[in-house]
């Protein structure tokens, strides 16, 4: 009789670990991503007579039309640009392609910043290949939006690659019977990545309209810099601050809107399975010319790194930078670390359920996307908004609260990349392994997880190398003596010895790319 009764009871929490799951992970990304949106809107309408005052002038308004325009003209150069690269990468016979995209997307990967203070170095006007007139250009609004081209770029690129080799190749084939390559590409292969292209512009739009270190370092005004003057720097107002971020809600829901309409779980497609063979599109005798063009885009994204590099040799720089380093890397790789696995374990249950269309998946999916789309200045704001608390100084002061904005900004890249591989996964196997007893977390640790542990491993890194790079969240409330190196240098910007920064900037380049390589060897080594 009480095996009766126990198989039921155990059927019951079976079928509930899934929800329970589900609740967990939910209440996480509400606590972490959507608090802080509820209570800047709550900070701001607590305080709406300030607010009135600060937008009553219109220095705010003409500092944010002036930052979308800049970001504008980011998305506009990276998508001219990117769109060629990616399909030279994604479908051509260039030569090459695979060590020179990967040459190419490294900046990526790196904060904005640094590779602004690598760019000084060659177009600055003692820089190796600078001049008044380089320096004046680039200390302007037409430097920030090449600096930003130049590191948002390979954004596209490998987002329209991989969009094109997600395509059925049948559509490429038979259009291809009667129709020139370059037809095929205009007519077929772009239209059908859309998705991928879409997707590649929200994303350097919303990166470029949030970049505070590259403004700030070009002497451009930005509406970031003034929200992070009323915060870190010398104009610290903090009820401004609230007042300030008003006008990016309607700017991060826009964003959300267009996520929806054009992207959504679309993008699933985009980050999904690759084609094992498609034929190559030969550019015949374009083939010199355009393998020479990717191999230059490669040069042009490696050129500020090795400005660093000589501009730390050449002035003693590497020989000094111990003794400013301090902990800033540790901070660095152990928040980054704690952040990705965070968004990882996260990623897996929503990620799952989105790919499932269980029932509360897609408003979980919209705040993951909002709170990456949204400016970080509005995030950050919130996020100080909710743990600035005397009850929460736990977190607040110390650097678990910047492993708390990793997690808010970055939960979509677990959520969208693990999602795309369980989409990809057929619902049968877990329903056969469900009819013999095994419950939600049986199912995930010993079929899905193993099944895709090299996809989850790329998630991982990916998260990884994101919130080591990030400064424009970690910069508005990092903790006295717990700042990563992103803020160390940063910081030390204005006032250290030129040399010593460049060779902080080497110093993060080469941990990125140790972690790339080292997360790389790794994943191709991994068995699914």
């Amino acid at each position: 009789m009480a095996a009766a009764v126990g198989r039921p009871l155990r059927a019951a929490l079976r079928q509930a670990e899934e929800r329970l799951a589900i609740l967990v992970a939910g209440t996480a990304l509400l606590v972490l991503a959507g608090a802080p949106l509820v209570a800047l809107l709550a900070e701001i309408a607590a305080g709406w007579q300030q607010a009135l005052a600060v937008l009553a002038s219109a220095r705010p308004f003409t500092l944010l039309l002036h930052s979308l325009a800049i970001a504008l003209a980011v998305t506009a150069l990276s998508l001219g640009f990117g769109i060629p690269l990616g399909v030279l990468v994604g479908m051509s016979d260039a030569r090459g392609r695979g060590p020179a995209v990967l040459l190419h997307a490294f900046p990526v990967f790196l904060p904005p910043f640094l590779l602004a203070l690598g760019w000084f170095q060659v177009l600055g006007a003692r820089g190796l290949a600078g001049s008044p007139r380089s320096s004046g250009y680039l200390f302007g609004e037409a430097g920030v939006v090449f600096v930003l081209a130049a590191t948002f770029t390979p954004i596209v690129t490998i987002l329209v690659a991989i969009g094109l080799q997600a395509l059925d190749p049948s559509l490429e084939e038979a259009a291809r019977v009667s129709a020139r390559p370059a037809r095929v590409i205009a007519r077929i292969l772009l239209p059908a990545s859309a998705p991928a292209i879409a997707l590649a512009g929200l994303l350097v739009f919303s990166l470029s309209l949030s970049e505070l270190g590259v403004p700030m370092f070009l002497r451009v005004d930005s509406f970031p810099a003034a929200v992070f003057a009323r915060l870190g720097g010398v104009d610290y107002a903090p009820g401004e601050a609230f007042a300030l971020v008003l006008p990016l809600v309607p700017v991060a829901l826009a964003l959300l809107v267009l996520e929806r309409r054009f992207v959504g779980t679309r993008s699933f497609a985009v980050l999904g399975l690759r084609s094992q063979w498609r034929e190559r599109l030969p550019l015949g005798p374009w083939r010199g010319p355009l393998s020479a063009a990717l191999w230059l885009s490669a040069a042009v994204s490696l050129t500020p790194v090795a400005a660093l590099v000589w501009r730390g040799a050449a002035g003693g720089g590497f020989a000094a930078v111990g003794s400013w380093l301090g902990r800033a890397p540790w901070n660095s790789l152990w928040t980054a670390g704690a952040g990705a696995t965070l968004i990882v374990a996260i990623g897996l249950v929503v990620g799952h359920a989105v790919a499932r269309r269980a029932k509360g998946a897609r408003a979980l999916d919209t705040l993951c996307v909002l709170s990456f789309v949204a400016p970080a200045g509005v995030l950050g704001v919130g996020v100080i908004a909710v743990w600035n608390r005397p009850a929460l100084q736990w977190v607040y002061g110390s650097a678990w609260i910047l492993v708390v904005g990793y997690v808010a900004h970055y939960a979509v890249i677990g959520v969208r990349t693990i999602g795309s591989l369980l989409a990809q996964t057929s619902i049968h196997i877990e329903e056969a392994a469900a009819t013999v007893g095994a419950g939600f977390w049986r199912r995930m640790s010993r079929i899905l997880v193993p099944l895709h542990a090299r996809g989850i491993g790329f998630a991982w890194l990916l998260a990884l190398v994101f919130c080591l790079r990030d400064l424009e969240m970690a910069v508005l409330y990092y903790p006295a003596g717990g700042e990563p190196l992103t803020v160390r240098l940063f910081t030390l910007e204005a006032n250290g010895p030129e040399p010593v920064v460049a060779a902080l900037a080497v110093v993060h380049v080469v941990i990125t790319a140790a972690l790339l390589g080292l997360g790389g060897f790794a994943l191709r080594r991994t068995t699914v």
